[in-house]
């Protein structure tokens, strides 16, 4: 009850000083979702992963094509809020974690293992939300290059007040434009087989 007052105090508090309902229900978020009103562009289609396509071959539900009736991103709600963050701690504490050091011909990107890589993190919190009832079209794997020019995968959540990334480098769910990382490639919202390059990259 008192989170949802909160919730509601800060809609109200961002009406009043000219905030879109969106951003303003963030007030009373963590302060670094703040900034996250802000959306990743997407530049041009581009091939997916080989290793996504071999997860479609072994989780055919998990890469379903998308209902094109309905798009855009999800409304973002305290109870929303709390499901992310329920499922970001939850699978950053199952999975130990593993480093595939025989390269990109060994990945294997797998749905709960006990052990396992950035990859296997992503696709666990995405199967993880579907279940729960998430959209598809909001749940985008994203490829991402680290300061040390190593790739990485992470689950960008596209919601009214912005797109949140989930990472198992971080216990804290941020805005895309906090994430400390040039963006490579994501999934389409339009249909999670397709992916596509990111126009407005960050390092």
């Amino acid at each position: 009850m008192r989170q949802k007052l909160i919730w509601l105090a800060g809609i109200l508090i961002g009406a009043a000083v000219g905030l879109s309902p969106s951003y303003a229900g963030l007030v009373g978020m963590p302060i670094g979702l703040q900034k996250a009103a802000q959306r990743i562009k997407f530049d041009r289609l581009t091939m997916p992963p080989m290793a996504y396509l071999q997860f479609c071959a072994r989780y055919q539900n998990d890469c379903h094509k998308q209902n094109m009736f309905r798009r855009g991103p999800v409304r973002f709600t305290m109870e929303r809020w709390a499901e992310l963050k329920e499922v970001n701690q939850q699978v950053n504490r199952q999975i130990v974690p593993e480093r595939n050091d025989l390269g990109i011909t060994a990945e294997r990107w797998l749905v709960a293992p006990e052990r396992g890589d950035c990859n296997d993190y992503a696709v666990t919190k995405r199967h993880e939300l579907l279940e729960l009832g998430w959209p598809a079209r909001a749940l985008l794997l994203s490829e991402v290059e680290m300061r040390s020019g190593e790739h990485h995968l992470v689950l960008v959540v596209r919601t009214t007040g912005g797109d949140l990334v989930l990472d198992n480098l971080s216990a804290e769910i941020k805005p895309w434009s906090s994430a400390p990382y040039r963006w490579v490639r994501m999934q389409s919202p339009e249909h999670s087989r397709v992916w596509a390059t990111i126009a407005s990259n960050r390092v």
